[in-house]
Formats: structure tokens, C-alpha cells, sequence
């Protein structure tokens, strides 16, 4: 989630100039409940954590505009302040399959003396927001990217083109002109945008009526055009693919500039289709939510007034309402808003959880867990008072560990990986007990005693299987201590009958004489015994170890469960 640093000066002179009070400690109380968490508040910084569905409060400008409403309980309105400009841009049809959706924005009459602001940290803000939004909308600027120029250096009509490599023009922070070429190969923001533009040989410029590049978007803008302390009138543009993202973004950065006292003027477009719009629209988008929808997740009917307060909270406005619909207003740059349900919450949170209505359950919520659910928690519980620590290793495996240095043969038919990237990794595991060894062989380094389990999935035959392993290396111990610790399991299981009998030697990685099968009712549940240690030598290992490994589908057959 992104994180802002705004100044609390900067909030304090935002909601001066509309004649409201900044209050830190109900700022403090109030913003999580807007989508925002406070990482740190001291005299003069607050460090925002905004949520990933509200990029409309990245910037300090943006933010007091929402408090104004939240907190404040002084709606500016869903709808922007927007007046015509003379400026035209066209967009030639060759951008269609390269940054179709172009758009842009002018802001005149900045007036940061009037608010007492200092123009680099302005600047900084300005740019910070940019970045911000370039993250949350445009998705790394693939979507939206977003360009801001000094308008006084500028020179219109627009028009968007598309032009070769070889184009040159001075970037920012640079002193000589580059070619487009140049630019992604050596200008640091080409090396790291220029995988957007991989494989096209035509590139997307802005030029004015005197044909000075000021921008190549996504990568970079023209020097000429940079902003600078004494910027008073700024050009937006915003490009991408996709048309929500763009607005937005087109519309936050001009809502920041507005706020500082700019005043908003749109521009007439002629995209890549021919068609002619004006942007920004600063009108606010109607929603309609179904009456029941709201009743029923609320829990109770909201009266006019409450719906007024509740909506005017959220920066939008209630329009009207019939039996079955409510028609609500909310501003255009709210990107979050994609479901009537987004609706639904925002008025639970301008109206307050506190008071809502009070709901059962619709359906039946009690449940019994599943047998297997129940013998995999007494597994758990019998492995941990063992003293074993439980792990997940991978379920790729290779024949080494699992039949070569192991001793044992593949069961059924091996489920392999068609095109492995890896030896390592060739073949779904068998077998649980090979993982561990290979655990125990990175973790050598550690003192002992050391006790592992696993309670795992192998593939046979193509087929899923539940198996458990244990793995102990001690220094002590041998055929006595592993016996003692299968009895214990078996005495948590609520095993009461059962045979041990002995191996056959080299089946398995056990030392000759030492290991054994388990039958209870007449079926195999599992063996165990101690490592050979020519097998533990195979895996990097030169300390004595005991193990075993279980078949749980065979387990829950044979031992009823004793609750």
C-alpha cells in the first residue's frame, strides 16, 4: 500500500482558506475510518498509509479535500469546476495500436503566495502525487502515465504523432538533445520504462504548433517545459490504455492544482478514431443502487437526511429515490466505485457503523469438522508432544532422493514434470522421508538433538496421498528410542492392538536389523528404524538418526477414531 508524508502546515492553510480547524486528534480518529491508516504523527509530518482503493487521497491536497467533507462536514461537491479553454490537441490515427487514449488538462492561475506555500515543496508534492498515481492507476505507467508542463512555454494547438527512433528533442535533465533511441537506451527513466514500448519502431510525441516535442510519453517530457517555481499555468496530458485509469488520473492531478487555488480548463480532442471530446468532464457520475440491496446489507431502511449525510461524508451527493432505486451522484475520479455494493460501503462509513441495524444469520452456520480433519489434528497433537517441529518441503522431488539413496522403489506408476528446469525438480515425491533428510542436511550446522515432521501430500500412481514422516537425529538413542516414541503415537491414535515385525534388510534407508513394519488389523500402516548410515552419508549426514513414515489413508482405516 502506498505510504504519503504530508505536512500538517500544508492541511492546516488547505482548510484555513475555507474557515475550518485543523484538529490533529480528530484527524487521528477519523481518517481510518476513510480507507487510511496513520503510520506516524509528529509536529509537522503525518505518514499516511492510504488504501489501495481510495488513489484519490495520494496528495495533501487531495486528502483535505475528503476531510473537508468527512470530518468537516462541508461537501465541495462530486461535480468539478470546469471551464472551455481554446486549446485544441489531435490525436493521429497511427497511435491506435501504439498509446491509443490521450487525453489532457489545463490549470491556470496557481496561486501558491496567496496560501503561503513554498514553491519546492510544492514542486515536490506535484511530483510525488504523479508517482503515486503512476503506481496505484497506472500500474507502472502502462495504463495511464502522466506528463505536467509549465503552459507558458508552451505554444498550441497540440498534436499527438507518431514518429521514428531518430527523433530528437532535449529530455528532461539533459542538457543535449537525444534521439528516441538514445533516450531508452541511456537516459536513466528510458532504461526503466522502455520495456513498455518493447518491439514497436514508431514512438508516440507531443508537439505545439511550433513542433517542440514536449513530451514522449510514457518515458519522459521535454526540458523546456519543466516546472519551476514560478509556474502559475500548467498543461496536463495523460496516455495509456485504459480510458478509467487516464481520467482519473488526468482528473486527481488537476483536482491537487485545483485546490491550490488553479482554476480548470479542458481541452478539445480529436482522438485516434476522429471522434471530438472535451476533457475533462467534470460532471459527476450518476450510479443507481437497488433499495435492496442497501436494506438488506445495512440491516435497516436510511431515511432522506441520513442518506444526505452519509453520501455528502463521501464527497458524492443523493440525488433521488423510488421504491426500488436509489440514484446517487459521486465524482468521476473515484475509480474505486465499480459495483453498487462499493456504494453500500461508502454510506456504512459516512453514516457510521455504530448505527446500523442488527441481522441473524440467513442460513444454518454450525458445522462438524471432517474425519480426516479430526485425524490430522490428532497426528499434529501426538508429533508436537513429541517434541517434533513440524515443516513443508517441496512436493517436486527427484529419483535420487526419492529411490536411489533411500533404497526404496517407486509405488505404481512415477508422475514426472515433462519439461523440468531443474535436476533437482523432475518428478512428483513418493515419499515424505527423503525431504527431511535433505532439511536436516542444510541445518547441520545447528546443535542437536533435532526433530522434524511432515505431514504431507505424495503423488502414486498419479493419485494424491496423505502420508506422515518424522525424522530425529540425536546422539544418543537408537532401535530402543525410536520403538518408544512409535508406541506413544500409536497410543494417541488410540491404537490398542498391534504387531511390529521386522524388515527385510535394505528395503528402505533403514540399518540392517534395525527397522520395522507396522500391521494393525491386518493392514500396513507404516515402518520405522534407524537411518543407515551409509544412507545418511548419501545426503551429507554423519550423525545417528531414526525416523518413520506413515500412510494416514491407511491409518484412518485401521484405527477407528477412539472420540
Amino acid at each position: 500500500m502506498p505510504t504519503i508524508s504530508v505536512n500538517q502546515d500544508l492541511i492546516a492553510k488547505l482548510l484555513d482558506v475555507h474557515g475550518l480547524k485543523h484538529d490533529i486528534d480528530e484527524i487521528s480518529d477519523q481518517l481510518p475510518l476513510l480507507g487510511t491508516d496513520i503510520d506516524r504523527c509528529d509536529e509537522e509530518t503525518l505518514d499516511i498509509e492510504i488504501f489501495p482503493n481510495r488513489p484519490d487521497l495520494l496528495s495533501g491536497e487531495t486528502l483535505s479535500r475528503a476531510i473537508r467533507s468527512f470530518i468537516h462536514h462541508q461537501n465541495p461537491g462530486p461535480q468539478l469546476e470546469v471551464s472551455d479553454s481554446s486549446i485544441t490537441m489531435t490525436v493521429d490515427a497511427d497511435l491506435i495500436d501504439i498509446r491509443p487514449i490521450i487525453l489532457g488538462a489545463v490549470v491556470k492561475n496557481v496561486n501558491l503566495e496567496k496560501l503561503n506555500i513554498e514553491s519546492d515543496e510544492f514542486i515536490k508534492s506535484l511530483m510525488d502525487h504523479q508517482e503515486k498515481l503512476h503506481f496505484a492507476l497506472g500500474r507502472g505507467r502502462k495504463r495511464a502515465s502522466i506528463g505536467v508542463h509549465d503552459l507558458s512555454t508552451l505554444h498550441p494547438p497540440f498534436r499527438v504523432k507518431a514518429v521514428s527512433g531518430n527523433e530528437k528533442f532535449v529530455p528532461l535533465a539533459m542538457e543535449e538533445p537525444m534521439s528516441i533511441n538514445e533516450i531508452l537506451v541511456n537516459h536513466p527513466k528510458g532504461v526503466e520504462y522502455a520495456h513498455l514500448l518493447e518491439g514497436y519502431d514508431k514512438f508516440p510525441v507531443i508537439i505545439d504548433s511550433e513542433d517542440n516535442i514536449l513530451s514522449f510519453p510514457p518515458i519522459i517530457n521535454g526540458k523546456h517545459t519543466t516546472v519551476t517555481e514560478t509556474t502559475t499555468d500548467f498543461f496536463i496530458d495523460v496516455t495509456g490504455w485504459d480510458f478509467r485509469s487516464c481520467e482519473a488520473s488526468l482528473m486527481l492531478i488537476a483536482l491537487q492544482l485545483s485546490e491550490l487555488g488553479g482554476s480548470i480548463e479542458s481541452i478539445e480532442i480529436t482522438d485516434c478514431h476522429g471522434q471530438v471530446n472535451k476533457f475533462p468532464n467534470g460532471s459527476p457520475v450518476e450510479h443507481v443502487l437497488p433499495r435492496k440491496l442497501l436494506d438488506g446489507l445495512l440491516g435497516r431502511e436510511l431515511s432522506d437526511s441520513e442518506l444526505t449525510k452519509s453520501i455528502n461524508r463521501m464527497g458524492g451527493s443523493f440525488v433521488s429515490r423510488n421504491s426500488e432505486q436509489i440514484m446517487i451522484n459521486m465524482p468521476r475520479w473515484r475509480f474505486d466505485i465499480l459495483h453498487p455494493v462499493d456504494l453500500v460501503e461508502d454510506i456504512a462509513i459516512g453514516h457510521g457503523f455504530e448505527d446500523l441495524g442488527e441481522d441473524i444469520p440467513r442460513s444454518p452456520m454450525t458445522a462438524k469438522p471432517r474425519n480426516d480433519a479430526n485425524l490430522l489434528r490428532r497426528v499434529r497433537d501426538s508429533m508436537q508432544g513429541l517434541g517434533m517441529m513440524q515443516i513443508q518441503s517441496l512436493t517436486l522431488s527427484n529419483d535420487d532422493d526419492q529411490f536411489n539413496l533411500v533404497r526404496w522403489s517407486n509405488v505404481g506408476e512415477v508422475t514426472r514434470i515433462t519439461n523440468p528446469i531443474t535436476i533437482d525438480h523432475t518428478l512428483l515425491r513418493q515419499y515424505l522421508l527423503p525431504g527431511l533428510l535433505r532439511l536436516l542436511s542444510s541445518n547441520r550446522h545447528h546443535d542437536l538433538p533435532q526433530s522434524v515432521y511432515e505431514l504431507g501430500t505424495v503423488v502414486r500412481d498419479h493419485k494424491n496421498c496423505s502420508r506422515l514422516a518424522f525424522l530425529v537425529a540425536e546422539r544418543t538413542g537408537g532401535f530402543a528410542a525410536i520403538r518408544g516414541r512409535i508406541q506413544a503415537f500409536l497410543r494417541d491414535l488410540g491404537a490398542s492392538e498391534y504387531e511390529i515385525l521386522a524388515l527385510p534388510d535394505n528395503e528402505g534407508p533403514w540399518l540392517a536389523g534395525r527397522a520395522a513394519k507396522i500391521m494393525v488389523n491386518g493392514l500396513h500402516i507404516g515402518c520405522f528404524g534407524e537411518i543407515d548410515p551409509h544412507v545418511g552419508e548419501l545426503f551429507e549426514l554423519k550423525v545417528p538418526m531414526n525416523g518413520a513414515e506413515f500412510c494416514l489413508h491407511e491409518i484412518a482405516k485401521a484405527i477407528p477414531d477412539p472420540v
